[in-house]
């Protein structure tokens, strides 16, 4: 359907025609948003969710008197380069009498300035220029940035060019923008927040909120609240307050004049220092005694009272009075190990201390304060690494808790993903307010059912009570038969590293047919690496040659990476990646049957998390329409009921019973779709 067919809804589309779907998502986005409501949407690829979201919401700032600000909130930096075009595309529309929608992208700190020093949180961008005339010099970028949309990547290297901060331009410039792009911690994360939003000059009550990528989001917040503290935080917060009381007790010998506040202030410091020494001696036996208590168990959880008053006891010791009132004399100590600066070579991200074991004592610290009465977060003491060394980690099971008054505050918000299914899951688990309109709605993809087939197997399982060596043979001549009747590139996934070297290397090994080279994800792999493997599958490509893409469910391979121009034809993924048994994941379940009822509780601790890591991975090889890609499901739990209610209604699924069917449908599809889009 054209946009002059749709009238005045469709002011701030960015292109000529609109789908179905697409037109459904800007109607809902519009009546949402002008009731300062909701929307979450389950949008496959495909459908334009991006320019939908954009026409929506740019309709009700610039109907409205009062101005209003989008934030665009994504955990990826290639999606910031799509909202920028589409905001061009949409200005060029406009036509030349109309006001022009003037849009600022920025990232962290750390990616847009030059040498960030770690201790005083300033760059070197403009260290040869006087102070005074820095916010004059930033103001031709500033006017730049708002005359035409640019993306981060611009701003950066016009800024470096001329010795300007692209960082601080781009902040000064955010005041006077209609759109933001940035990540979910300009919002979502408390410390980023309050040093952001107020400098861009942003009111969350008069902001509309666009969430891309929205599945993520209960994940960030959970880590943005994640602390992890070990008996040597204590020995390190220890040398950290000696060496900083030191430093200061010789600055004040260098004035040589007296100085009642500095004095107070050695005081204050000292104090700090001799509670860490009672706590570094007292925590160790703590520390021994629930080494004992885990005995052979992983993991196991504990009460954060426990903890906090542990700690608050040994406070105590150290005091000649009984002050006990609201951990009083620990919130002291918690405000002094923040003040803690000491020298570092680690970077720091925007809007953070840096990262000294007094910052992450004093996060953990008052973090376990602020929910000290509330079952939304979890203390776990865990075993990590070669020693088993015991950590005490925090674990925020509501997201909600963190997302809920956020929501409740804004003028609105659309919230979208591909695999946001069930959107109703993520409306309960980000507490999306229930007083405002919320439209939670799952949209259609037209052309991804004959072009994307999903072939689940029924003869194989990664169900631990059925692995043996038959459902393993059966597993890799699947993986074979996709393989060797298929054509170009193809990506294999599994649940774990230790399910793939398994597959892959164990027994006999996956014998991939000759000339077909590897590329197999590594743990630690840098988003530059990933860039290089997608590189290398376009230059192979080129070459006529094929390649097997190896990795895990979730992880770098499988999520947050696109693969462009079709150049995978084939994703085939083994088995379901649920989370595996640990204190953590028990807390989750028993808090959600609290808040859900049983039932609902295991779908979304367990059973839908794993599914929709399922859609992500083979969401990847098709980006757009005229893509086309076979989906292979190694899993036969999937045809189960308490597991196909967690698919979304619009996928059409066929069955194959074994890896020679598998090898016919796999040979018919790519004589029926026998090349890749152009």
């Amino acid at each position: 359907m054209s946009v002059e067919e749709r009238g005045d809804k469709t002011k701030f589309f960015a292109h000529n025609d609109l789908r179905t779907s697409q037109s459904e998502m800007l109607e809902d986005g519009i009546n949402s948003l002008k009731e300062n409501g909701f929307l979450l949407a389950a949008a496959p690829t495909g459908i334009g969710k991006t320019a939908a979201s954009l026409a929506a919401a740019l309709k009700i700032v610039f109907e409205r008197p009062d101005k209003m600000k989008i934030l665009f909130l994504t955990g990826r930096q290639s999606q910031h380069k799509i909202v920028v075009d589409t905001i061009k595309a949409i200005n060029n529309r406009l036509g030349s009498d109309a006001s022009k929608v003037k849009l600022v992208d920025i990232i962290g700190r750390e990616g847009m300035c030059v040498n960030i020093q770690p201790n005083t949180g300033e760059c070197s961008c403009e260290i040869n220029i006087e102070e005074s005339s820095r916010k004059s010099r930033r103001m031709g970028l500033v006017n730049r940035i708002l005359e035409e949309p640019m993306h981060v990547e611009e701003i950066i290297k016009i800024a470096h060019k001329s010795d300007k901060c692209a960082w601080a331009a781009a902040r000064l410039a955010a005041k006077g923008a209609d759109i933001i792009v940035c990540d979910y911690n300009h919002v979502f994360i408390e410390n980023v927040m309050e040093l952001s939003l107020p400098a861009m000059g942003v009111d969350l009550e008069n902001t509309i909120l666009i969430v891309d990528e929205a599945h993520n989001l209960p994940d960030r917040i959970r880590n943005g609240l994640e602390r992890i503290v070990n008996n040597k935080t204590f020995d390190e917060a220890s040398f950290e307050v000696e060496e900083f009381l030191g430093d200061k007790e010789s600055k004040l010998k260098q004035i040589n004049i007296d100085n009642p506040y500095g004095s107070n202030e050695i005081k204050q410091i000292n104090d700090t220092l001799i509670q860490l020494k009672k706590l570094r001696k007292d925590m160790k036996k703590w520390f021994k005694n629930k080494e004992d208590e885990l005995e052979d168990k992983k993991d196991m959880k504990i009460e954060t009272r426990e903890f906090l008053d542990e700690i608050n006891s040994i406070l105590m010791e150290t005091l000649e009075i009984n002050e006990n009132e609201n951990f009083a004399i620990m919130r002291r100590m918690i405000n002094q190990l923040f003040q803690v600066k000491v020298d570092s070579d680690d970077s720091i991200e925007s809007g953070s201390d840096n990262n000294t074991a007094c910052s992450r004592l004093g996060e953990m610290l008052e973090t376990c304060i602020e929910y000290k009465d509330s079952p939304a977060l979890a203390l776990v003491i865990d075993k990590i690494g070669e020693r088993d060394e015991i950590i005490v980690r925090s674990f925020l099971l509501d997201p909600g808790a963190v997302s809920g008054p956020l929501f409740e505050k804004s003028s609105g918000s659309i919230i979208m993903s591909g695999t946001l299914f069930p959107p109703a899951m993520y409306s309960d688990i980000l507490q999306i307010p229930t007083n405002r309109k919320c439209i939670c709605k799952e949209y259609k993809s037209d052309f991804l059912s004959n072009r994307r087939p999903i072939l689940i197997a029924r003869d194989v399982t990664t169900k631990f009570t059925n692995r043996g060596l038959k459902n393993t043979k059966n597993i890799r001549e699947h993986i074979i038969s996709a393989i060797d009747k298929s054509r170009g590139h193809v990506a294999l996934f599994f649940p774990s590293y230790m399910m793939l070297e398994n597959i892959m290397d164990n027994d006999d090994g996956l014998r991939v047919p000759w000339g077909i080279g590897i590329i197999k994800e590594r743990r630690m792999m840098s988003k530059g690496d990933v860039g290089k493997r997608v590189q290398e599958l376009h230059n192979k490509r080129e070459k006529g040659q094929r390649c097997l893409l190896v990795g895990v469910l979730g992880g770098k391979f499988s999520e947050g990476v696109d693969y462009p121009e079709n150049i995978l034809e084939v994703v085939i993924c083994v088995g379901l990646p649920l989370a595996p048994p640990s204190a953590r994941q028990d807390a989750l379940k028993a808090y959600y049957e609290k808040r859900f009822g049983n039932i609902l509780a295991w779908r979304y601790a367990s059973s839908q998390p794993a599914v929709n890591s399922l859609m992500q991975a083979i969401g990847r090889p098709i980006r757009k329409g005229e893509d086309r890609a076979l989906v292979l499901l190694l899993e036969n739990r999937l045809l189960n009921r308490n597991y196909k209610i967690c698919m979304p209604d619009s996928i059409q699924v066929r069955q194959t019973s074994n890896s020679q069917r598998t090898g016919k449908f796999t040979k018919s599809f790519f004589e029926h779709f026998p090349e890749p889009a152009k």
